[in-house]
């Protein structure tokens, strides 16, 4: 089976715009030509579909994309949508309160953010020919957002201050709002846990962290891998507004920061936030077998297959990945750059 995973997907603004116009599979450019090899598609939301709200008092960006445009995300053959994200409720408790039905009335499955905290926790499961599938995601943005027993919000679970947690409660002075921090925490891989035990494969949506820079954070290592200890298979990160590099753990793939892949935003010349990739994901009985990184870079509002330039997002990628310890070879014939996972028993990358 294979799984094509999409950082961020932000259809307001210029985007929208655009769509008023222009055919729905606009966005997706050449992709599409690389999304319909998939047999599951994923991506995060980075923006609200809703026609009505209020822009959030006191940020400085805010997206929203016409509920019509929904019809892009299904033009992409769009299975399931990571809603816990920074943006999601930019305009409001009425425009979340739009997309929930706009989503669902489609087919399009979501998480990560509901009407209450049970719903934003609620795993997206389904079947994608005999494999049963799961989706759970979190974000560690905008804690002012998080869902509560009877509020709408975002599945939020704090992220950086992970490493307060690692012990007992003895072996450090621990607060109050350590102890809250650790719960989520818990929480979070007790629910991985008792998903991974009703599906074969299953993805947890990570939007962590900030916009720039290529180290990966020490407590978003930790937290992959304790996600993937709890049955990830694979852990799918982005918020970072670039790519970071792959890491690998127990042979399941972790990608840092998928980085942006559909928007309108300026471009900064050394970050190159305008390059990406279309991560597709081969697993086998429901075991990660090899990952493909087809490079791609937003121009025009949509995103397309980079050419001239593909080794060179490759090699960087190749460069990240190496730090963390993941070895990637380039395929000139396919041109993407391929991470090998199904390795012997017991040999892990760390």
């Amino acid at each position: 089976m294979l799984i094509a995973l999409l950082g961020d997907v932000m259809l307001g603004r210029l985007v929208n715009r655009h769509l008023a116009a222009a055919r729905p599979a606009y966005p997706w450019g050449d992709t599409l030509a690389v999304l319909e090899r998939a047999d599951v598609r994923i991506a995060n939301l980075e923006c609200v579909l809703a026609a009505g709200g209020e822009p959030e008092p006191g940020k400085i960006f805010h997206f929203r994309s016409d509920p019509k445009n929904v019809a892009s995300l299904l033009a992409a053959g769009i299975d399931a949508v990571s809603l816990a994200n920074n943006h999601v409720l930019d305009f409001g408790q009425d425009a979340f309160g739009e997309m929930l039905p706009a989503l669902d009335g489609c087919g399009i499955l979501h998480a990560g953010a509901g009407p209450d905290l049970e719903a934003a926790r609620r795993p997206a499961v389904w079947r994608a020919g005999a494999v049963a599938v799961g989706f759970i995601a979190f974000t560690d943005n905008e804690p002012g957002w998080e869902a509560g027993p009877v509020a709408p919000g975002v599945y939020y679970v704090p992220v950086d201050d992970a490493s307060l947690d690692d012990g007992p409660v003895t072996d450090v002075p621990v607060t109050d709002g350590g102890r809250r921090r650790r719960a989520r925490r818990d929480g979070l891989l007790e629910l991985v846990a008792r998903t991974k035990a009703r599906v074969q494969v299953l993805i947890v949506s990570a939007h962590w962290g900030g916009n720039w820079g290529y180290d990966v954070p020490a407590g978003h290592q930790d937290l992959a891998r304790d996600l993937i200890e709890a049955g990830a298979d694979v852990v799918f990160g982005h918020s970072p507004h670039i790519f970071r590099g792959v890491g690998i753990h127990r042979n399941r793939p972790i990608i840092y920061s998928a980085g942006d892949f559909i928007d309108d935003y300026a471009v900064d010349p050394v970050e190159r936030n305008d390059q990406s990739f279309v991560f597709m994901l081969d697993t086998d009985a429901g075991s990660p077998r090899t990952l493909r990184l087809h490079p791609t870079i937003i121009a025009g509002f949509q995103a397309r297959l980079a050419r001239g330039s593909a080794p060179a997002i490759a090699a960087r990628m190749q460069r990240l990945s190496g730090q963390l310890g993941t070895r990637g070879s380039w395929n000139a014939t396919g041109r993407c750059l391929e991470i090998q996972l199904g390795l012997e028993p017991g040999f892990y990358y760390h």
